[in-house]
């Protein structure tokens, strides 16, 4: 089946989206993205994911992450399909979502980037798209793929504690330990000598002893 790596650029497709007919490049501009696919419209745990997703939009929007969720149906279903999101925020109905969904109906874009579930199919025994997420770079490269059954709902704090080490590591030579949150502690990474280590990270670092005597388990703050 046919997919995306890490590190790989996302094709600049087009496509029809509830905001119109868009090309993806163009869409993100100079900005992080996060595209996330869904089985079908008017699915209970599709629906309780594009809630969730709305309601953390500004936080979103603090990373300068474009978000666009994608699912197999028309624009217009996917209109409709919006209002109940939106009720099941207990938020206006009439308001519109804070991110478009890109229709596609033929399945080409879930074949392209691989987001096909190989286990659930739909009442005609075609492959339902899986739950995938996508985090992209402005330089438009694949940062981050996960991809869950389309059985399970995704965790949306994950999501944007990770999009958080993504855009810190991007720029500084460190590691988020197991389970990081912003503002904890980071790691000096393996490749940096204790002389480079000790250039980049003057207020200094903590080396936590093991029993092999190796120097690598190495603590900062930034």
């Amino acid at each position: 089946m046919p997919g995306i790596l890490l590190g790989d650029v996302l094709p600049n497709f087009e496509a029809e989206t509830t905001i119109g007919k868009i090309k993806f490049h163009e869409f993100l501009g100079n900005s992080w993205g996060i595209l996330f696919s869904h089985p079908r419209d008017f699915t209970p745990v599709c629906t309780t994911e594009l809630a969730r997703a709305a309601k953390l939009s500004d936080e979103f929007k603090k990373r300068d992450v474009k978000m666009i969720a994608l699912s197999i149906d028309s624009v217009e279903d996917h209109r409709k399909w919006s209002e109940d999101i939106m009720a099941f925020n207990q938020e206006n109905v009439c308001g519109p979502l804070p991110y478009p969904i890109i229709a596609d109906n033929k399945r080409e874009l879930a074949v392209l980037l691989g987001m096909l579930d190989p286990d659930e199919r739909d009442k005609d025994g075609i492959p339902l798209t899986a739950r995938c997420v996508f985090v992209v770079g402005p330089d438009k490269r694949l940062k981050l793929s996960v991809l869950y059954p389309a059985t399970t709902g995704r965790n949306f704090d994950e999501i944007l504690r990770v999009i958080d080490s993504l855009q810190l590591t991007a720029t500084k030579k460190v590691a988020t330990p197991v389970d990081w949150k912003p503002g904890q502690e980071v790691m000096v990474i393996p490749s940096l000598s204790e002389e480079e280590a000790n250039k980049l990270f003057p207020a200094g670092f903590t080396t936590k002893e093991v029993p092999s005597g190796k120097k690598y388990i190495r603590y900062t703050k930034l």
